[in-house]
């Protein structure tokens, strides 16, 4: 598939640049041809695995820079910055996109991180750009929401726990006050008012709500040893991600612990090959690894392990009013991960009326990509009778194309009729949609007193 081929020629070209050598001296100890180290350099052809591992021998560095140094964040993270209305008159298609970055890395990084740091200019309508929730995000998309050493080291422990208890949680336990002094205590509401997790150096105790149910209190207590035995590893990206915002970095920090909660839970080989089993049946699987719906749904979009990928799925968390507080686009590169708005005809929102029952659809977006998408309504741990009761909706989503092994497109025509959707109203080119609320940014409202269309709203240009 094409999302399985690395396309990395700018890391390339820079390692080259960095060892001092022509194109036709790396060629040589690359055992490949100087024509073919020249479409790998212009992002013409990828980086073979066989390739990949001769470079590591032979240069000595970690192979995953290639995979998470792309130049802005990579050909999707560049559109979407190139989306901004600042930019509607250049018109600048994939092609000159994919020219750009081949041709001129450093200079689209350069662009890239000035755009992020300017930003736009703060409003009600998204996040400004140093923001530290779009800082903390911006650096888990680089690295695609898969992090190797963290998992590789999550699937040992696991595999290390399943010896000693085929429960997860009293193993996890176990663990904890055997070689961390730590022991889990279950305490009542009134003790613990508004807290769900607390860990007490003092009395040595990880102490657990009651509200928490099991999937999350193996959840807890897997992301308390996270921060113990994992370290070094997440130490290691949060340096490696050098923020400059600490509240950013603490963000990023509690998404690698969480990432290992869910790895220990989910160890990445045996989710896998349930995913592909049972057609990512996410009922199932929650049932099998002792997960709730949302964990599995996040745990989703991060198989991307080389040689070993599953589909790539994208996941978004919406409230009633729309606001996202999740949003992962993992491998997928999907650009309704990052659209600050929600098109109304996208029934993500239809998870709220049917409570338990997932809502599945087929999407189409403007530029012809489709995507089959469910939602489901999740409600957070915590809650009380009488108190203020939140919901959520969970939205994941995967190309049409590679849907097809799932089991919930059982019955959906994939190539048949999708529903358009657009990124929100003020990112929408289409006309006569009957739903907008608002004309495209840069786009002048037309008003004809003497035609009435589907829509309201006109505008210039359609």
């Amino acid at each position: 598939m094409a999302s399985d081929k690395l396309m990395a020629g700018h890391a390339v070209r820079r390692l080259r640049r960095q060892q001092g050598l022509s194109q036709a001296a790396m060629a040589e100890t690359l055992a490949i041809s100087p024509s073919y180290l020249t479409l790998i350099e212009k992002n013409q052809r990828p980086v073979s695995a066989a390739l990949l591992v001769r470079l590591a021998d032979t240069y000595g560095f970690d192979p995953r820079v290639l995979a998470a140094g792309e130049p802005g964040g990579g050909a999707e993270a560049m559109r979407r910055r190139l989306a901004d209305p600042m930019f509607a008159d250049l018109e600048i298609d994939r092609h000159e996109l994919a020219e750009w970055l081949a041709a001129a890395p450093g200079g689209a990084e350069a662009f890239a991180r000035a755009f992020d740091r300017i930003g736009a200019a703060p409003s009600a309508a998204g996040p400004v750009a140093d923001d530290p929730l779009r800082l903390a995000r911006r650096e888990i998309e680089r690295w695609r929401n898969h992090f190797a050493d963290l998992d590789a080291r999550a699937e040992a422990l696991a595999d290390e726990l399943r010896m000693a208890s085929a429960d997860l949680y009293p193993a996890l336990a176990e663990r904890l006050r055997v070689r961390h002094s730590l022991t889990i205590r279950i305490l009542p509401v009134d003790v613990l008012p508004e807290v769900l997790r607390r860990l007490d150096l003092h009395a040595r105790q990880l102490q657990l709500s009651e509200l928490l149910d099991p999937a999350a209190r193996t959840f807890a207590a897997a992301y308390q040893l996270a921060q113990i035995e994992a370290r070094d590893e997440i130490d290691a990206l949060a340096r490696g991600a050098a923020f400059s915002d600490r509240a950013a970095e603490r963000l990023f920090r509690r998404h690698l612990a969480g990432y290992f909660a869910a790895a220990v839970m989910m160890p990445y080989g045996r989710f896998l090959r349930a995913c592909e089993a049972s057609g990512y049946d996410l009922d199932l699987l929650g049932r099998r690894f002792g997960a709730g719906f949302e964990q599995v749904a996040h745990r989703l979009t991060t198989l991307s392990r080389v040689g070993a990928r599953g589909l790539p799925f994208f996941m978004l968390r919406i409230d009633r009013a729309g606001q996202v507080s999740k949003r992962f686009a993992g491998a997928s590169g999907a650009d309704l991960v990052e659209a600050e708005g929600r098109c109304p005809l996208w029934r993500l929102h239809h998870a709220f009326d049917r409570p338990g029952t997932a809502v599945t659809q087929l999407i189409e977006l403007e530029d012809g990509e489709r995507f089959l998408t469910i939602a489901r309504q999740v409600s957070p741990q915590g809650q009380r009778a009488g108190g203020v009761a939140a919901e959520f909706a969970i939205g994941l989503g995967v190309r049409a194309g590679e849907a097809a092994a799932l089991a919930w497109a059982r019955g959906v025509d994939l190539a048949g009729a999708a529903t358009p959707i657009g990124l929100g109203c003020r990112a929408c080119l289409r006309a006569d949609c009957p739903q907008r609320s608002a004309a495209p940014a840069g786009r002048a409202l037309l008003v004809n007193e003497r035609e009435r269309r589907a829509s309201a709203l006109t505008f210039a240009g359609d």
